[in-house]
């Protein structure tokens, strides 16, 4: 396939911002000596502005390239569904009745274990609330997951090598753990109705290695890390008694919010309409509502708007370079190539494709997932979890090596489930 010259402009600007994710941290820093351009240093140091940033670019570029009117046409062809169902379910899976009721589960079971208090709890965490993503659909868990640990281990006095080792894992763990159903997962949404994949297929030949490699991480990360969770200085959380109990009636129909976004998770009329019921909601009961997760979520739908921009015109190098490859090769292949593209547009450039062998399509989906966690921009919900978290960290930036090194381990064990067993 020749390119067009906007192909190979997009190619550069998506290169660049590739680059740019891997710099943002350093212009956090030149941004927190101050000076007259330390404003435009912090919107340059913001991850989740990058490729909305880059995407803009394209479009200007496309305004004086080829004219208005292919500019507006090109940005009304691509499908913007999964940024406004990712903002509308952030903003509801974060709210106090979602939260307190995740939290009050996630209790429980660490409880029910017999360990100490933060260790069952860091362990229940990273290997419950990721297989819980399969039904409250990925973005959801690792919104869940990301306001859970901050609230409680983040926020005690944790090493800067846990907090990497355990960003590491929640990415991984996240990513392969949505894959027990078809509809919870971006890259498998992108393909289930095109290959027919339903729920009884992923569970036999995803769901249950994802389940056993999570799990495995987990435990893995929970005895690396074994001496300093004992070592904190954990209590169960007082009861707030500024905030009165949320009635079950409340949670029942945050729950049912929450259904209907899953439900009607391709329709952006209707996760809008639910989304604005739910603020009203929120609005009518402020005794049971937070302040709403707006700035984050709106941060993560734009850094999804601008990917959608950008990689819609990148099939033309990406395409030919997954056809050129075997099963196999095709599993190495999607697992490093989604540290540098969302995993989600991988599979949808491979729906595309006819005549692929079963074992193709299981490689090519099973390496995106399998990759999922090794950078920021790989998985669709990554920047939830990293805009909730990243302020524990130094200069509240997180170093995209460190979480590419933290990452490996449970990359590697991912891999050696969905391929050796």
């Amino acid at each position: 396939m020749r390119p067009t010259t906007t192909q190979l402009i997009a190619t550069a600007l998506f290169a660049l911002a590739i680059l740019h994710t891997f710099a943002a941290s350093r212009f956090d820093t030149i941004a927190a000596r101050g000076g007259r351009y330390a404003g435009v240093w912090h919107l340059l140091g913001e991850v989740e502005v990058v490729f909305g940033f880059w995407a803009m670019v394209l479009v200007t570029l496309m305004f004086f390239t080829e004219g208005s009117e292919p500019a507006v046409a090109y940005v009304r062809s691509r499908n913007f569904s999964e940024a406004v169902f990712v903002f509308a379910i952030m903003v509801v899976a974060a709210s106090r009745p979602v939260i307190r009721t995740a939290s009050a589960l996630v209790r429980g079971v660490a409880r029910a274990l017999p360990l100490p208090g933060a260790v069952s709890f860091y362990w229940v965490v990273l290997a419950l609330v990721p297989l819980m993503g399969s039904f409250i659909t990925e973005p959801a868990a690792m919104t869940l997951a990301a306001l859970i640990l901050s609230k409680r281990i983040y926020s005690l006095p944790v090493s800067t090598r846990l907090k990497y080792g355990t960003l590491g894992v929640l990415f991984v763990n996240v990513s392969i753990g949505g894959t027990l159903t078809h509809f919870a997962a971006p890259p498998v949404l992108m393909v289930a109705a095109t290959w027919q994949w339903d729920t009884a297929f992923m569970l036999s030949h995803f769901g249950w290695r994802a389940a056993l490699a999570v799990v495995v991480n987990a435990t893995g990360a929970t005895l690396l890390f074994l001496r300093e969770l004992k070592a904190l200085d954990w209590r169960e959380p007082a009861a707030d008694a500024s905030q009165p109990p949320v009635p079950v009636a409340m949670v029942l129909l945050h729950a049912a919010l929450l259904a209907g976004l899953v439900r009607f998770s391709h329709d952006p009329e209707f996760v809008l309409g639910l989304l604005m019921l739910f603020i009203g909601l929120a609005r009518a009961f402020e005794r049971h509502h937070d302040p709403l997760l707006v700035r984050e979520a709106l941060l993560v739908a734009f850094f999804l708007a601008g990917l959608v921009v950008l990689g819609g015109l990148q099939d033309w190098w990406l395409q030919p370079l997954l056809l050129s490859m075997t099963a196999d090769q095709v599993f190495v292949g999607a697992t490093l190539l989604t540290a540098f593209t969302d995993n989600a547009a991988l599979t949808y450039l491979g729906s595309l494709v006819q005549g692929l062998t079963p074992e193709f399509k299981y490689a090519l989906v099973a390496g995106a997932v399998t990759g999922g966690g090794l950078t920021v921009i790989a998985n669709a919900p990554n920047p939830a979890g990293l805009s909730l978290l990243q302020r524990h960290f130094a200069d509240e930036a997180v170093n995209p090596g460190g979480l590419l090194l933290a990452a490996l381990g449970p990359t590697l064990v991912a891999a050696a489930a969905f391929m050796l067993l």
